[in-house]
């Protein structure tokens, strides 16, 4: 059962345009000196948009993700307008998550920015063959979505009330322990999240600090990404069934 969190105070909402600004210049000013701490090993990662964004929103963070030696892709869905893009049973995003596994001969890392977080827990719930791990960035999954300040932008976009009995149920199952690896990146200062709802017992967490507009643009997010991917480089990961390798 999510969690009853007040939202962000209005004074970290109404700094989240002029945070954004920020973040994209220090991506600017630090993008040639990011790395990773060791080389990306090839493995397959997709990176799931936010709320009415589609993957031109990650392109700077798939883009640094090659660069750190991982095969970065979009989840190829267009924009994020929940059930209406992937499905009410998620079913369109499995799909592509099982096509991209099959393709690379091995289970993918799912990182998710935001609502795209949430559907990466709710894939690896239903597919664990398929999800190597799971990396969430700013994803209130820990709480009420009035734990937010666009509660009403997902109801608008997605056509679903945030208490209908489907989002509610798909709610408590995504906050269940996941059955794969996963980290939480979260902000205490998000301003239009509760940063508390962006953690949970399940999984590790790394606190950043960010507004939420931009979160994926930000240098320490796409630092604290490349580091949990290098962590986790010397594990062995079986192929799913029915896929072959070599």
């Amino acid at each position: 059962m999510t969690a009853r969190l007040p939202p962000p105070p209005l004074n970290l909402t109404f700094r989240e345009w002029p945070r954004a600004a920020v973040t994209v210049m220090r991506l600017a000013m630090r993008w040639r000196g990011l790395g990773g701490a060791h080389a990306g090993d090839g493995r397959p990662v997709m990176v799931l948009p936010g709320l009415f964004n589609s993957d031109r929103s990650n392109v700077a963070l798939r883009a640094f993700l090659r660069r750190v030696g991982y095969d970065a892709r979009g989840w190829g869905l267009g924009r994020n307008l929940g059930s209406r893009t992937i499905g009410a049973q998620a079913d369109g995003l499995i799909a592509r998550v099982a096509a991209l596994a099959a393709e690379a001969g091995q289970p993918v890392t799912l990182i998710g920015v935001s609502l795209g977080g949430i559907m990466a827990r709710l894939v690896a719930h239903r597919r664990p063959d398929l999800v190597r791990e799971v990396i969430t960035i700013s994803s209130p999954y820990a709480a009420h979505p009035h734990a937010t300040r666009v509660w009403r932008a997902f109801e608008l976009f997605t056509g679903e009330r945030v208490d209908d009995p489907h989002v509610t149920e798909l709610a408590a199952e995504i906050v269940r322990p996941l059955p794969v690896p996963a980290t939480a990146i979260w902000s205490a200062s998000d301003g239009l999240v509760a940063g508390e709802a962006c953690r949970g017992g399940d999984c590790a967490d790394i606190e950043v600090r960010s507004g939420h507009l931009g979160v994926q643009l930000h240098p320490d997010v796409l630092m604290a990404v490349a580091g949990v991917l290098g962590d986790s480089l010397t594990d062995v990961i079986p192929a799913p069934a029915g896929t072959h390798s070599g």
